[in-house]
Formats: structure tokens, sequence, C-alpha cells
């Protein structure tokens, strides 16, 4: 790769062939030279921003004053830092959302009075509260990792002042209504694997994504058990997931299937080809317009199965286990479906008071 032509004056600005930006060139705190771009045309406003980071360098060398940290600074070593992370893409989509307002900031100085401008501002481009506080706890957590890992003590006025939001969709079917649903499922001639792929759903409350990605290697029929490591699962915790009777006849049945038709694929849930299935968004609404189920989407086969199990009595915790919740928070919205439990709990209230009635008669 060919060097870039650059041409340094004397007070430490030069311009670099391949950005329009003055860079600027200085040593900092710890003793190394420091090239970074100024992100302005302006000569004036570079030779300032210079003068700015090299006194920041001496108060940092003589005083140990914490050095101004701008809000690329902190989100680009973030980002390199998380980039492992499965919602690396989202978190730089979120960034570039950030940066329209947050961008060139020093967030030694970021207030309350910015993350409430940013809020009016994404809500006045229309965006919904529960989108803008993903992308408020992306700069939140990014604050935080930068404090707890790099030491660099700044302020996080996000804490406390996103958007309070409604409690998340509950949305479920009868076991009547799934029934309709598999049998439309069958009828899909172009989507074979689509009435296991909803019976396994409705059986395990897996998620489609960890079903998608299931390999044969982590299917045990013996032990009636599928594995779902770390990095097949939102929460990136290894766990478990038995299979019952119902669901252990849907693996069977895509057994049969890669026997006929891709004996040498390894997804369990595969085209004839044996290539990996990526979505089925559109064969399942299909199936739900056939079965007449609406405002019903794949995700809710997850909620059904979590209201099957609490209205059958089955522990909040256990059900909590089997779905992988990350804690019990998330579980405890399928509560309200166990009336029996509180109607239990307060018929106690009873025996206290008649016993309590019985003792001041007699």
């Amino acid at each position: 790769m060919p060097k870039r032509k650059q041409r340094q004056d004397k007070d430490g600005l030069f311009k670099r062939s391949d950005s329009k930006y003055w860079w600027a060139s200085y040593i900092d705190a710890d003793g190394k030279r420091v090239r970074r771009s100024t992100r302005t045309t302006d000569r004036k406003e570079a030779e300032a921003l210079l003068a700015m980071w090299r006194l920041e360098s001496h108060r940092t060398q003589q005083w140990g004053e914490q050095p101004m940290r701008t809000f690329e600074e902190l989100m680009v070593a973030y980002l390199q830092a998380t980039a492992d992370k499965k919602s690396a893409d989202k978190d730089r989509q979120r960034t570039k959302r950030l940066r329209k307002h947050f961008g060139g900031k020093v967030m030694n100085h970021i207030s309350a009075a910015d993350v409430q401008e940013y809020k009016s501002m994404r809500r006045t481009d229309g965006v919904r509260p529960s989108t803008i506080n993903r992308e408020l706890t992306l700069l939140s957590t990014a604050i935080n990792y930068a404090n707890r890992e790099w030491e660099w003590e700044l302020p996080n006025p996000v804490r406390g002042r996103k958007f309070k939001e409604p409690e998340g969709r509950v949305r479920w079917i009868e076991h009547e209504e799934a029934q309709r649903l598999i049998e439309a499922a069958r009828e899909e001639c172009r989507s074979p694997y689509l009435a296991d792929l909803i019976t396994l759903a409705l059986n395990t409350g897996c998620r489609s994504e960890e079903l998608l990605g299931l390999q044969w290697r982590r299917v045990d029929l013996k032990l009636g058990l599928i594995f779902l490591d770390a990095e097949h699962t939102k929460t990136a915790k290894r766990r478990s997931v038995p299979l019952n009777q119902t669901a252990r006849e849907a693996v069977l049945s895509r057994a049969r299937f890669r026997a006929e038709w891709c004996p040498d694929s390894s997804w369990v849930f595969c085209r004839k080809n044996g290539q990996r299935l990526t979505t089925v968004k559109k064969a399942f609404a299909t199936a739900c317009s056939k079965a007449g189920i609406t405002d019903f989407r794949f995700h809710d086969l997850r909620h059904t199965c979590a209201a099957w199990l609490v209205t059958a009595g089955v522990p909040l915790a256990e059900v909590r286990d089997l779905l992988g919740h990350s804690s019990i928070v998330m579980t405890e919205r399928y509560a309200h479906l166990a009336p029996d439990n509180v109607r239990a709990a307060v018929a106690e209230l009873d025996k206290s008071r008649f016993s309590h009635v019985q003792r001041k008669t007699g």
C-alpha cells in the first residue's frame, strides 16, 4: 500500500491526501506522538483545537488532570473494544444517529440538557421512545465501560433520563388456535419445514434464530435435549432445552427430511439442497392468514409457550430457566396468567382472620 503523502508545518498541523480536514500532530501526556483529525477545514479552528489538545496534555502531565474526551474518541474506542458483540452492527448504526447530535462534544462536559435535547430532537423526527432509549442505552453503556475499564471518569447524565416505556408485548394463542396454525403450515408446499418449526417453538420456547441456527450435533435424542451454546443465544449464556414428546416428533420429522433430501446437511431446518434457512417471515405470515390468526408474529410463539406453562402452574423461576431470560423480571410479564396462585395467597388472609375472630369470641 503506498504511503499517504502529507505535509507537516512547524505548528503541528498538516494535510493528508485522503482527507479534506486539517490533521494535528503533537506529543501527549505519556510522551507519545499523536496524529489526529481536527475534523475541520478551517485553519483557525484547527489551530485552536491543536492548542487545546496540547494544553490538556500539559495539564495531564503536570497536574494529573483528566484529558478531554470527545464523543468520537469514546465511541471509536468502545466499538473497537466490543467488536465481537452480537449487536456490534446495531451499535454502529446507533452510533451514527447519536453522532448527529453529540458529534464533536466533549464528553467530560456532557450534561442532562444535552440528553434532553437529543430526546426532543429524535421525537420531533417521529422516532419512537423505545428506539431513542436503545440509542441512549448505547451511549450510557459506552460511558460506563470507559469509566470502568480505562478510568476515564466521565459523567453519565443518561442515567435515569430515558423515556418510560409501556410493558412489553405479550401476545399468545390458545391450543386450538395453535393447532389450526400448524395445520395451515402443513399445507404450505413451498415450506415443508414450517409445521415442525412452529411445533418446536411452541414446545421449547426457543427464539427463531436459536432454532434456525440449530445444528444436528447439538441435538441429543437419547437425552431428549437440544444444546444452545453462548454464541447461539441472545443473552450469550449457554443453556440446554428439554424436548417433550411433541417436540421430539418434530425433530424426528426433520431427521427423515434430511435422510431423504440432504443427508450431509448439518442444519436441522434447511431446504432440500441442505442450505440453512435464514427467515420464515413470509411463510409464517401466510400460515397465520390461512388459520385466521391476526396480529401474531413468530416471536409470539415464545410468548405462547410461556403463557401455557404459567397457566398450567409452572413456577416463574422454571419458566425463566427454560426461556433463558437473563432475570426473573422478564418472566414476570406472564405472572398475571396465574391468578390461582394469587387467589391461594389471599385465601391465607381469610384463615388468619378466622383464627383471630375465633380466639376473640372464645
